[in-house]
């Protein structure tokens, strides 16, 4: 079997790890492992490690951690996505592919257009919801770094307290003039805002604008919020990240 799971804490050759309830259902009755079959475990930090099944109850599954392997699948190119939060699956399949696609950081905000409203104690929910669906999709697509998910915010108060020492600050225009490949390439930070279904309002171009934020466009199609967030992004990789490498 080849499988990667994500744990928590210090992993060291020799030591014993102990799965959670719902790892060891997973690895016990999905997967139907035995007792010595291997996998890799990773913690998010960096390294992946090999492991063994050291033994497997009804209830829990333990494993013996082996060698550490390191690995270059971490992009070069530091990707920070703030994405106007969509409804539903739509937001979630963002953040799944984002995570697949290299992006080191997801900001979801709420803007003037969205249909989603969150108050503080739902904003955290779905930050946790969020960062499941990213967690999971590194354990598919091999990464060994875990991108960060931001608890959602209004954008004009992201505009605020937003990162410096960017590279690359640009938002998301259909119909831009700029053509995203116009774009001179960073050393290596780009931070890219992508709007909702309705999209951006123009009091948002405006603040984006003075914020330093650079419009761009993809062509001269309206994709889908979804559609954009994935698009980018992979150009994004093309252009300066590891899709060239």
């Amino acid at each position: 079997m080849s499988t990667r799971l994500l744990v928590s804490g210090t992993l060291i050759n020799g030591a014993e790890v102990e799965l959670d309830r719902d790892r060891s259902r997973y690895v016990g009755k999905v997967l139907r492992a035995r007792v010595g079959d291997s996998l890799q475990l990773f913690n998010g930090e960096g390294p992946e490690w090999t492991a063994t099944i050291a033994q497997i109850s009804k209830t829990s599954v333990r494993l013996r951690v082996g060698e550490c392997v390191e690995k270059q699948v971490e992009s070069p190119l530091k990707i920070h996505l703030v994405q106007g939060i969509s409804r539903g699956d739509r937001m979630d399949l963002v953040v799944q592919k984002a995570a697949e696609l290299g992006v080191k950081r997801v900001t979801p905000v709420l803007t003037e257009y969205g249909v989603v409203k969150l108050d503080a104690q739902r904003a955290e929910k779905r930050r946790e919801h969020w960062q499941k669906i990213a967690n999971s999709a590194c354990e598919q697509s091999g990464r060994t770094r875990l991108p960060l998910i931001d608890s959602p915010l209004p954008l004009k108060h992201w505009f605020g307290d937003k990162p410096a020492s960017v590279g690359a600050e640009l938002i998301l225009q259909p119909r831009a003039r700029e053509p995203l490949a116009a774009v001179p390439a960073p050393e290596t930070k780009v931070c890219v805002l992508i709007g909702p279904e309705g999209g951006f309002s123009d009091t948002e171009y405006e603040d984006a604008s003075v914020a330093g934020f650079r419009a761009v466009s993809l062509g001269p199609r309206v994709l889908r919020t979804e559609s954009a967030a994935i698009a980018t992004l992979a150009v994004l990789q093309a252009l300066w990240g590891d899709f060239k490498s």
